[in-house]
């Protein structure tokens, strides 16, 4: 008999649905056009910020009309499914992220549209926005696949895979043409075996107890984590 892999249950997980997910230092909320335009352009426009936009399939925004018929569209798409991440301390948008290619027969999401505004990046914050949408896959959705994909160019985006804890899986050439540029796709994925021990070192990376009284960390991500897979060599 030809070999075949393990056998598992096939029912379908749900689709993700518009739902409010909290944590300690932000909020993500389903993305309400009308009510987070304004903040996120502000943020994320004008000199300065134009890399935000390099390897988004969109941008930047001429103005804040334009930016605002985007995410007006995206309000009602169900698949990518779009997020708004609020700062729980000042109320405000700082980034939005969403859940895309969504396959329930068999329980694969992935994660992005991601765009955090300067006041986000490199902030706990950020780690806590992806923590939450990667427990609700697993946990209350079900799923067994959890993905990230970007432009293979994207070193930024490549690392931040890896230090949350995403499997490097190959490079698919040629893959899409962005703006008028071909791009090469990097693929990384978690599983649900790999979710304990990544949920465990998000847990404990995000305690209040690892930062310092200016809020720097006192130990990184990667070190509450055991690696039990190759990373890529950069």
């Amino acid at each position: 008999m030809k070999p075949l892999g393990p056998k598992v249950d096939a029912t379908p997980a749900p689709r993700p649905s518009r739902v409010t997910l909290t944590g300690r230092l932000v909020t993500l909320v389903p993305l309400d056009a009308s009510a987070h335009s304004a903040a996120l352009h502000a943020s994320t426009s004008g000199p300065g910020n134009e890399d935000l936009w390099t390897y988004l399939s969109t941008g930047p925004f001429a103005d804040l009309a334009a930016f605002t018929a985007v995410w007006k569209e995206r309000e009602s798409s169900d698949d990518p499914l779009f997020f708004t991440i609020l700062d729980r301390a000042s109320g405000e948008p700082v980034g939005c992220a969403a859940y895309m290619r969504i396959d329930p027969a068999n329980r694969v999401i992935e994660v992005g549209h991601i765009l955090f505004a300067p006041a986000l990046q490199r902030r706990p914050g950020a780690t806590e926005a992806m923590y939450l949408m990667a427990r609700h896959a697993f946990e209350t959705l079900g799923y067994r696949r959890y993905e990230w994909k970007c432009n293979a160019l994207h070193e930024g985006s490549r690392r931040a895979a890896l230090r949350l804890g995403f499997q490097f899986e190959g490079l698919f050439r040629q893959h899409m043409i962005v703006k008028g540029h071909s791009r090469d796709t990097a693929w990384y994925s978690m599983i649900d075996s790999d979710w304990p021990a990544c949920k465990a070192a998000f847990e404990q990376w995000l305690a209040p107890d690892n930062f310092d009284g200016a809020g720097r960390q006192k130990r990184p991500l990667a070190s509450f984590r055991p690696d039990t897979y190759p990373r890529a060599s950069f």
